[in-house]
């Protein structure tokens, strides 16, 4: 049986999973993709020669989000309310909790469809880039739901509360373009070049200084919800750590050597 979330890294520490259950559009619930997404998080956080991640899908879809069958299940005897709040708490939910908490750069390769839960995933992620087949739609509305594993969090945050409400009161999607044109994603490629460009993104981010973006990242995370002061301070702690690592020594004094080297073929 194939793996339902490949795990591959590269010799820079990239990370690639690819979620890889095609016969349902790579849902997330009912098909073992979250637990397998959950397993690959708490491995790379682990391994400190993980230096970023890409995640992506095989087939057309990204992914479809829930599974209906699943939420047949959920709508059955034996499932109360109290049942269905713990479920949702010890399942899907540590997904974004997973996710938003890997301390090295995480791009989402979005090469089809993202659906609901999938379109929050994308949303869990750093940067997204996208094939020009990608369509992303929150569209919880339209089976009757809602958002349940953190999009009301994530999405206003990657494209505002307006834009957000619009895609998330409405269920339709957006197309490639649009998503480019409202910042949810970065960059639009051909399908082809989908994994060529977020591989090339992300050893961009895996040549520099480990702890220097780790902390970046942190710092980031907490200037979405920190006062400016306390994210000062913060930041002033980081900077006194980094300006002590081997990394920022070596880049320092190997521009130092340069600027001596042409100081000297002046003279």
């Amino acid at each position: 049986m194939n793996e339902v979330v490949k795990y591959e890294q590269d010799e820079l520490g990239v990370v690639t999973l690819t979620l890889n259950h095609p016969e349902t559009r790579n849902a997330l619930t009912g098909t073992g993709i979250t637990e397998g997404i959950l397993a690959a998080c708490d491995r790379i956080e682990h391994d400190p020669t993980v230096r970023a991640v890409i995640i992506t899908a095989t087939g057309t879809v990204f992914s479809s989000g829930g599974k209906i069958d699943e939420m047949k299940r959920q709508i059955g005897d034996g499932f109360s309310s109290a049942v269905l709040r713990q479920e949702y708490r010890h399942g899907i939910q540590r997904l974004p909790l997973a996710v938003h908490q890997i301390e090295v750069p995480v791009i989402a390769a979005v090469n089809g469809p993202a659906v609901g839960a999938g379109c929050d995933l994308a949303c869990m992620c750093d940067v997204r880039v996208a094939s020009d087949k990608a369509t992303f739609a929150e569209s919880f509305v339209k089976v009757g739901i809602v958002p349940g594993d953190g999009g009301a969090w994530f999405l206003p945050r990657v494209i505002g509360m307006a834009r957000a409400a619009e895609m998330s009161f409405t269920g339709e999607p957006i197309d490639a373009q649009t998503a480019l044109d409202w910042g949810m994603v970065s960059r639009v490629v051909a399908p082809e070049d989908l994994l060529v460009t977020a591989q090339t993104l992300a050893r961009k981010m895996a040549v520099n200084s480990p702890h220097a973006v780790r902390m970046t990242k942190r710092l980031l995370r907490e200037g979405q919800t920190s006062s400016l002061a306390n994210l000062l301070e913060l930041s002033a702690a980081y900077q006194a750590i980094v300006h002590k690592t081997e990394e920022h020594a070596a880049i320092v004094n190997d521009f130092m050597a340069k600027k001596a080297a042409r100081q000297a073929d002046r003279k």
